[in-house]
């Protein structure tokens, strides 16, 4: 090798590891919010919080992707404690929804003794824009929502909604 030859491919192994690292920490980053930008994540390295103020206390949720309150796509994860219950409510937009981990009594309607149907992990379900339904865990229970934003939550019965300052229905 030549004395050129020698001093680029050392220039070239100093600053590839620098550059993929930063390539791959960006794309570590559950806060990242870019459309458009390559996210990878392992369970460990989400970043679990509170719920948002519209569900019941007691849920926690990572952002995987996106950025739920904007317009755009966008990808969650919700931990529900045994026996979490989401009163009966609607979303304005398409809502799809896979089950991670424990089971999830969904059921169609306002109460939950209308039709509903037990998903198991690695169930899923598909519910059109205001479409009314109730939500229970059994078990600790981990679920992916995949939607377009910003996410709503209406209750059918405003009393219901825990963020007394956005009860609407």
């Amino acid at each position: 090798m030549s004395n050129w030859t020698t001093r680029v491919a050392c220039v070239l192994l100093a600053v590839a590891p620098a550059a993929y690292a930063d390539k791959t920490a960006a794309t570590k980053s559950a806060t990242n919010t870019k459309q458009n930008e390559p996210v990878a994540l392992n369970p460990s390295e989400l970043k679990w919080t509170a719920g948002p103020p519209d569900l019941p206390k007691g849920v926690q949720m990572a952002v995987l992707h996106g950025d739920p309150t904007k317009a755009g796509n966008f990808t969650v994860r919700l931990k529900m404690p045994d026996g979490y219950k989401i009163p009966a409510h609607w979303h304005s937009q398409e809502e799809q929804l896979t089950i991670l981990g424990g089971k999830l009594d969904l059921h169609m309607g306002d109460t939950m003794d209308a039709p509903g149907h037990t998903l198991e992990t690695g169930g899923y379900h598909f519910l059109p824009a205001n479409t009314h339904h109730v939500a229970q865990a059994k078990g600790e229970t981990i679920v992916q929502i995949y939607g377009t934003g910003p996410f709503d939550i209406r209750y059918t019965n405003p009393a219901d909604n825990p963020n007394p300052k956005n009860a609407r229905r």
